[in-house]
């Protein structure tokens, strides 16, 4: 789920001849929302609303139904990934595709939702290669993929310094990014914490979909193109946060 770190090199990645992939392609690049993934969908929105306050701001029916699309969202809790889950698989009509460990899918439950669920296994060995191109290939067959552009929570809740894959990503498949800001759920459900706190409430605010292409100056040169991007789309992410969670990229630039 998080972001690709680094591009892949020319030359193509070793594999062991005996070794048998844990999702084909054809599951990994389906792009339909199963009657599971739907069940699995509403009975979280359940379990949220019970738990805590949860309020979407911005417009979900903004995000493109076609094509490649990037949702990228801060990162400082647990709940993040559920909340997007949960609240915008059913507004999207289309399966959100999530990067995740490999080794989870041979967890009881949690394996059989994953695989069934839009969770593309990456080999933490290879983490950077391979994550990239995994990403690439559900975006190049136009479907959503979801990123976390910090690459893992912030231990502060407030932003950190972003890795620039996803502005790879964004710049070499020309996909739609949507920011997604969410804020509060690190007082709900931190790291390292069990489980959720009840009666906490958290606002996730969808911002308006565009391309990382657009936000750039002409002529600019690849390698300064793309940490430009990362910057641009990290303070789109930050103007839909409280500013608590702002960090740096919530200063005037």
């Amino acid at each position: 789920m998080s972001a690709p770190t680094s591009e892949p090199s020319s030359e193509p990645a070793s594999r062991h001849p005996s070794a048998k992939p844990v999702l084909s392609e054809d599951e990994l690049l389906r792009s339909d929302i199963t009657p599971l993934i739907r069940a699995i969908a509403a009975a979280t929105r359940a379990i949220c609303r019970s738990w805590t306050r949860v309020r979407i701001e911005g417009d979900p029916d903004a995000i493109p139904r076609e094509g490649p699309v990037i949702l990228a969202a801060n990162h400082i809790s647990n709940a993040d990934a559920v909340l997007i889950g949960a609240f915008l698989t059913p507004r999207l009509g289309r399966r959100i595709h999530w990067l995740g460990k490999k080794e989870m899918f041979d967890w009881p439950v949690v394996g059989f939702i994953a695989r069934n669920g839009g969770v593309v296994p990456v080999d933490r060995a290879a983490a950077d290669v391979e994550a990239f191109r995994v990403a690439r290939r559900i975006l190049d067959a136009g479907n959503v993929l979801m990123v976390f552009p910090e690459g893992t929570r912030s231990p502060t809740g407030e932003l950190q310094p972003a890795k620039d894959g996803l502005a790879m990503l964004a710049l070499r498949t020309d996909a739609t990014i949507v920011p997604i800001g969410i804020s509060n759920t690190d007082r709900i459900w931190p790291k390292g914490r069990p489980i959720p706190t009840p009666g906490k409430h958290a606002t996730m605010r969808i911002g308006a979909p565009f391309k990382a292409g657009e936000l750039l100056p002409p002529e600019i040169e690849r390698k300064a193109a793309k940490g430009l991007a990362t910057t641009l789309i990290m303070h789109r992410i930050a103007a839909l946060l409280d500013p608590r969670h702002r960090g740096t990229y919530g200063e005037d630039r």
